[in-house]
C-alpha cells in the first residue's frame, strides 16, 4: 500500500491496532524499550541490543497472537515506528479513546 501522507498512514495503522489488548501490548512494549534505552545511556551500551527485541517482540506478539494481521512495521518501518510513539502518547495522557472516535472507529470491545 502507498500513502500520501503521515496522516493518511496514521487512519490505517490504528485500523491495525483496533483492539485494545493490541494497544497494551505496543505500550508495554514501547515503555520497556525507552527504560532498556536509558539504561543503555545510564549502565551499559549493550543493553542497546534489548531495545528493538523488548519493542518489537511484544508489539509482533500482539499482531500475530490477538490482532491476526502483520505488523505494519513490515511495509512502513519507519511510519509504524512514529505512529507507534504517537499511539504510545496518546495512552500516556489518556487521549487515545478520543483519538479513536476522532478518526471514526469504533474500539473492539474484548476481555483484556
Amino acid at each position: 500500500m502507498n500513502f500520501r501522507s503521515l496522516e493518511e498512514f496514521w487512519a490505517f495503522y490504528m485500523n491495525q491496532h483496533s483492539k485494545p489488548s493490541t494497544r497494551r501490548w505496543h505500550f508495554v512494549g514501547t515503555l520497556v524499550s525507552i527504560f532498556f534505552f536509558l539504561c543503555s545511556l545510564l549502565f551499559n551500551w549493550w543493553l542497546l541490543f534489548l531495545v528493538p527485541l523488548a519493542g518489537y517482540g511484544c508489539a509482533w506478539y500482539s499482531h500475530f497472537f490477538v490482532e491476526g494481521n502483520v505488523p505494519a512495521t513490515f511495509g512502513h518501518p519507519f511510519w509504524s515506528l512514529f505512529c507507534d510513539f504517537k499511539m504510545f502518547a496518546l495512552m500516556l495522557t489518556g487521549n487515545m479513546d478520543r483519538e479513536i472516535k476522532r478518526l471514526g472507529k469504533r474500539p473492539v470491545l474484548q476481555g483484556f
